[in-house]
């Protein structure tokens, strides 16, 4: 009997310790976000009292915020629940760690909340970004005659893919972050009804509201139904790296990418899969701008070139540029209320991989 490789079993180890880290995000979720309430009212209480009596609708309105926080709670168990079992080949069931009533045990209470304000800025963030899923639909009609393989990669919580699968074409969404897959399993396989949900996405944003109801705002989810009616049964969702995924060459018709290839340390990289896992004629279809998610991190080695470098790259990876637009007005979770508005002027632009590939091949 052969033994795992030591390698392997770290690398097990790591993946195991991540997804707890990420289920543990989850519920923290509550107790992280009522330390901020209190934060609140506990600076309230410091104040002289004349001051105190100007913020009594404050005060109110902070008694009404933990109640939209327990219905956002509600669909975070909703989303964790099981979770431990949703990946076919692997049993990430939590064992470790566990109070006496078999639940994590986290050291931490309503009232303080344990853990650093840097871990849990991060923590908030990352699960508020299930309540933001974007969608981007695309038209492929005047491209394809035919059933074509369209995969979207960085596909978040899905619904981009799941549009294209409905309008006919087999169709694979791929998303690395766990906080995605997490909230794409919940909806896409256990939302059978339309509107059946309720959160507050803008619930933990405390500047530039002009109304509390602008921040209590509630917003009824899915506007479909992703699991009660199945747009095509060739439509799956697959988890992991992309470089790492699909490495398979001339495998897919067509490669759609929203707001993804920026997400890379290299971006060459993206390109050059993109060209190789495509068929000869087969198109690539990009949206986004180019936010280098890597280049602040002092570990990470980021390479950032800018759009009119980065369309001549794909051009030198072979490509040829069907079509292309620059100052595409797109906004990604953003809060319409908000005195803030952020607004990407992406680009867009279709290219495809010549047939002549497959000739240079031969």
């Amino acid at each position: 009997m052969s033994s795992i490789p030591a390698s392997e079993e770290i690398d097990e180890a790591k993946e195991r310790e991540h997804f707890r880290a990420v289920v543990n995000a989850f519920k923290y979720y509550k107790l992280c976000s009522l330390d901020r309430i209190h934060k609140s009212e506990k600076i309230i209480k410091s104040l002289s009292q004349h001051h105190q009596r100007h913020l009594d609708k404050y005060k109110t309105y902070l008694t009404r915020f933990k109640k939209c926080l327990d219905i956002n709670n509600s669909v975070v168990n909703l989303i964790i629940k099981d979770v431990d079992k949703m990946f076919e080949n692997v049993d990430h069931s939590m064992t470790e760690s566990s109070g006496a009533n078999g639940t994590e045990s986290f050291g931490c209470n309503y009232n303080n909340c344990e853990i650093s304000s840097q871990k849990q800025h991060k923590m908030q963030h990352d699960v508020e970004k299930v309540f933001t899923g974007r969608l981007s639909i695309i038209s492929f009609q005047d491209l394809f005659d035919t059933v074509v393989r369209v995969l979207v990669p960085g596909a978040g919580l899905g619904r981009l893919a799941w549009e294209i699968s409905k309008r006919g074409y087999t169709t694979q969404g791929n998303e690395f972050s766990l906080f995605m897959l997490f909230a794409s399993n919940f909806v896409l396989n256990r939302c059978p009804e339309a509107n059946k949900y309720t959160v507050h996405p803008w619930l933990h944003q405390y500047v530039n509201n002009l109304s509390c109801e602008h921040q209590l705002l509630g917003v009824k989810f899915p506007d479909v139904r992703p699991s009660g009616d199945r747009p095509n049964p060739n439509f799956s969702m697959a988890a992991g790296d992309f470089l790492k995924v699909y490495t398979e060459v001339d495998e897919w018709s067509c490669v759609v990418t929203c707001f993804f290839i920026d997400c890379a340390p290299n971006v060459i990289e993206f390109v050059e899969r993109i060209y190789e896992i495509l068929v000869p004629g087969g198109i690539w279809i990009n949206l986004g701008p180019l936010l280098y998610h890597y280049s602040d991190m002092p570990t990470e080695n980021s390479v950032e070139p800018p759009y009119d470098i980065l369309i001549e790259i794909i051009r030198d990876v072979g490509f040829d540029v069907l079509e292309e637009r620059t100052g595409v007005k797109t906004k990604y979770a953003q809060n319409p209320n908000s005195m803030l508005q952020h607004e990407y002027e992406s680009v867009f632009f279709v290219c495809r991989k010549p047939y002549t590939a497959l000739r240079d091949k031969l």
